[in-house]
């Protein structure tokens, strides 16, 4: 499942309508009717402010309108990107200023979904994931064979530690990790040594780990 880590907007234009739609990250009911609040007062002066959002991080709670638009044009396709997608706590808004030409039902479907995807194109999107961090202690001959498994299996390495033994400070996926330990202890022949640090969620932004409060 992902979220949005970093907010965004997209524009598209269909027979000289504009299609704006504005992505938050947002974590309950309340956050996500305040933005849309929001952008109503922001854009007044539009035809049309359609919304859909999903909280939760199985998609417990989803709400969406299409703001005066014909019935399942709108607020529902908008909804159903998010779905597809896989993404939660999430709100969009999408703007639509009027250009005189009427879409039709199928071609308003289309332009809502376009503009949804755009705006989620210009967002930053993570996959938070239950993790532990994992402290492998090794001499400098297990070394080798340990980075080797580690980036076999894209194991997002903090730092390392070079002293007269070898530390990689490395965070690793609540599922992974036995199967990790398991095979870096056959492959090092029982060198290793593990510590492990408390359960946390985290996700990999720019090469980076970027570690967050666990959610409720």
């Amino acid at each position: 499942m992902k979220t949005v880590y970093q907010g965004g907007q997209g524009e598209i234009t269909e027979k000289k309508s504009r299609f704006i739609a504005t992505v938050k990250e947002v974590v309950s009911e309340e956050e996500a009717a305040a933005f849309i609040a929001e952008m109503k007062k922001k854009r007044w002066d539009a035809r049309h402010n359609c919304s859909a959002f999903v909280i939760g991080r199985n998609q417990e709670l989803t709400r969406c309108s299409d703001d005066g638009e014909p019935s399942q044009t709108a607020g529902r396709p908008m909804l159903d990107v998010l779905l597809r997608e896989g993404i939660y706590n999430v709100a969009v808004v999408v703007t639509r200023y009027f250009g005189g030409t009427l879409l039709g039902t199928g071609g308003l479907v289309r332009a809502y979904q376009k503009s949804v995807q755009e705006g989620l194109s210009n967002c930053v999107l993570i996959e938070k994931k239950q993790g532990k961090l994992l402290v492998i202690q090794t001499d400098y001959n297990g070394l080798g064979k340990i980075q080797y498994i580690l980036a076999q299996r894209k194991i997002a390495v903090i730092k390392t530690d070079y002293t007269e033994h070898v530390e990689i400070h490395s965070m690793v996926s609540v599922e992974e990790e036995a199967d990790l330990t398991k095979e870096i202890t056959e492959g090092t022949n029982g060198c290793a040594r593990f510590v492990r640090g408390n359960e946390v969620e985290f996700a990999v932004i720019d090469n980076e780990i970027k570690i967050f409060e666990k959610e409720c």
